[in-house]
């Protein structure tokens, strides 16, 4: 198989070619900047371009976007630009070239205030099932991207698989406050409670998705570490998320008093995978025991994938006492 992936010079995008290189697939990566993971330089927005790299393409996986980083930084116009009418190119070459498996990586974010309850409220339960509700113009293009993937099945029987995944990325967090109030890897290892997966697990949900996406037509995957909260704990979570997390594992406190670390008081959402787990095979292997196992014995939790692809940024510039801009 030939596999089209897009955004080869960021996270992900490295990341899966350097996995699919040790297939029998073959690939031709694209991105706006030059990388060694990357054979062809240029934008999606240039459907010439795209047309170009699409020789011989069986599959796509269409990591290439504008983040939530850049809604400071970047116009309206340039995430319509990028995030929509470059997965409209796509999605057209994809047709014209009788692609087999579209997958497009989206984003937990899309979520935007869905995700977080009232004062008084329970933590939210977040399952493909819930409506949408944007909040900047990172989540609405990737939205308006996810219904150009359902339009282009429904009209055109052009199999796509939509994985929305949740935090990834390497570096600190774009709040002063958590910056401020945790170290970096204490934030993390929190997170992978409700809202955090590794890149090494979310690879493999993508190579899963690109063998199962013409058998399956069409469908949305939260990719997120397995959660080990129920709906019971709801109510207590988003009011005193240490007390669930010990009565979970009650060794945790151990062996985050050692290393001087702290649980956030309160968590007020939880990403359910039962879905991508079930319909995909997939079998996420970093969750939050992990990380507990991996603390005891002194171990980096992150997988070596991870540690290989780095920090990366999102900007060609350094922002002082920030990692970037934020604007919500």
């Amino acid at each position: 198989m030939k596999i089209l992936i897009t955004g080869s010079s960021g996270h992900l995008g490295e990341a899966l070619v350097r996995e699919i290189n040790k297939t029998n697939h073959t690939f031709v990566s694209i991105d706006i900047k030059p990388s060694k993971y990357t054979t062809h330089v240029g934008s999606i927005t240039d459907r010439e371009f795209v047309k170009e790299c699409m020789i011989g393409v069986n599959a796509i996986i269409h990591t290439a976007t504008l983040h939530k980083p850049h809604v400071a930084t970047h116009s309206y116009k340039d995430f319509v630009d990028t995030n929509l009418m470059g997965t409209l190119n796509l999605l057209q070459e994809a047709k014209k070239h009788g692609v087999k498996s579209f997958i497009f990586t989206s984003t937990t974010s899309t979520y935007g205030d869905a995700l977080t309850p009232k004062i008084n409220e329970p933590a939210n339960w977040i399952t493909e099932k819930i409506q949408p509700l944007p909040k900047n113009i990172y989540g609405v293009t990737k939205t308006a991207a996810e219904d150009l993937c359902q339009l282009f099945y429904r009209n055109h029987k052009l199999p796509c698989l939509i994985l929305k995944t949740s935090r990834f990325f390497p570096e600190d967090d774009d709040k002063k406050e958590v910056r401020q109030l945790y170290e970096s890897h204490n934030s993390k290892a929190n997170e992978f409670l409700y809202r955090r997966v590794d890149i090494g697990d979310v690879v493999s949900a993508h190579i899963l998705a690109i063998e199962k996406c013409e058998e399956i037509g069409f469908g949305k995957y939260i990719i997120s570490a397995t959660s080990p909260f129920t709906k019971k704990d709801l109510e207590k979570l988003h009011l005193n998320a240490p007390s669930v997390v010990k009565k979970l594992y009650p060794e945790y406190e151990d062996i985050y008093e050692k290393l001087n670390w702290k649980m956030f008081p309160k968590i007020n959402r939880v990403y359910i995978n039962d879905k991508a787990r079930k319909e995909l095979g997939w079998k996420p292997k970093y969750d939050f025991e992990y990380i507990l196992n991996c603390l005891k014995e002194n171990r980096n939790f992150q997988s070596q994938l991870s540690i290989d692809v780095g920090l990366k940024g999102y900007h060609d510039q350094k922002f002082e006492g920030e990692p970037y801009p934020v604007n919500e």
